[in-house]
């Protein structure tokens, strides 16, 4: 029920519950015009969630995710994150642009570049917290002035256990959050308010059953066990938030992958469901869904910029972004192509690069001399 003072600007003459009812209703027709998919009013009891990132922290499986274990007590309690939080509202909005089998094809061809389907668009940061800015100001043309402040994967939040809590999915084996009706292919966003909305009664079951498909087909055996992500060994750490030298025995197993990694919810049932976005936005920019590693890696620092403008790419700069594609290229099949352009980079100023790149060619190398051909380059 609405306790907070500013609801006196609803209907004059309704009750609480009226109101309540009409003001959720509101919210419910503007968060589907704004493209979310689904939306809740999170219960805050996040102190199991809390416990359970305690124990991840402590088993080290976090890597360099330092900021992970910083501002627990802002995981722990909404209100200390944003003052005077009495309800969170969860929001998720799909995000593919594409079909599951388009997906995996693109991820079959090793001399594509594989990038997650998420960030082929415009940035999600940028979409998201744009939309949830423009919800809550209409929501304050109806009610009044009201506290709030948004968040999108941008601060010390506990998104998957919070939109649980407003009844949107469960939390599955792969640790992203599941839907029977749209599987995982969404993203998260909050908005934090001094409104006190009626919470979601219960959370959803989970349905992930007896399947452990994320967890067998993962590329690098990411998953010590259900539930729990050895974040050191997957993809998407590896090729985004990694910032030093790939682990050599990891790079083979990362083929064509270039930024972040899919399978785990390509492979999942669920996401036989999962709707196509309509968001424009989230529309593949540049080819990116069909450019081959070989002309990306090629591409200077200059039209590496260009490519990547208001994409979520950007994040990883430039060196990074040579890196993961020598990579690729070395997990390719021999091409003299592929040969000639990593050779050229061989003495590329950043270290990072040059070892990347000498690990490729070595690896082209050996394809090249297996086929028959010259060892050398």
């Amino acid at each position: 029920m609405l306790t907070n003072a500013r609801l006196s600007s609803a209907p004059e003459g309704a009750d609480d519950a009226l109101r309540t009812t009409d003001l959720l209703s509101r919210i419910d027709a503007w968060s589907e015009e704004m493209g979310f998919a689904d939306w809740g009013v999170a219960r805050l009891q996040l102190e199991q969630d809390h416990e359970r990132l305690d124990a991840w922290l402590a088993r080290g499986l976090h890597g360099d995710l330092a900021y992970m274990a910083r501002h627990g007590d802002k995981r722990r309690e909404p209100g200390k994150l944003h003052e005077g939080t009495l309800s969170v509202l969860s929001f998720r909005m799909d995000y593919m642009a594409q079909n599951r089998r388009a997906a995996l094809a693109d991820l079959a061809d090793p001399a594509q570049a594989y990038i997650s389907r998420y960030a082929l668009g415009r940035d999600y940061h940028k979409v998201m917290r744009g939309r949830l800015k423009k919800l809550a100001e209409r929501l304050a043309t109806f009610i009044g002035p009201f506290g709030y402040r948004v968040f999108t994967d941008s601060a010390p939040v506990l998104e998957r256990a919070l939109a649980r809590n407003a009844g949107l999915g469960w939390i599955g084996k792969n640790t992203n959050l599941l839907t029977r009706e749209g599987g995982s292919l969404f993203f998260l966003g909050e908005i934090f308010t001094d409104l006190a909305l009626p919470e979601a009664t219960a959370s959803a079951r989970d349905h992930c059953g007896s399947c452990t498909r994320c967890m067998r087909l993962c590329p690098t055996d990411a998953f010590v066990e259900p539930y729990v992500l050895d974040a050191r060994r997957c993809i998407s750490y590896l090729t985004i938030e990694l910032k030093t030298a790939i682990p050599e025995e990891l790079r083979p197993l990362i083929g064509n992958r270039v930024f972040g990694c899919d399978d785990c919810q390509l492979v999942c049932p669920w996401n036989r469901y999962a709707g196509l976005t309509k968001e424009q936005d989230f529309a593949p920019r540049h080819g990116l869904d069909k450019a081959q590693l070989l002309e990306l890696f090629e591409l200077p620092a200059e039209a590496f910029l260009r490519l990547t403008e208001g994409s979520a790419l950007r994040r990883i700069g430039y060196e990074q972004w040579l890196r993961n594609l020598a990579v690729g290229l070395g997990n390719a099949p021999a091409n003299p192509d592929v040969l000639r352009a990593l050779a050229e980079r061989r003495e590329h100023p950043s270290p990072l690069v040059r070892e990347h790149v000498t690990w490729a060619l070595q690896r082209q190398m050996e394809k090249r001399a297996a086929q028959g051909g010259a060892p050398g380059t």
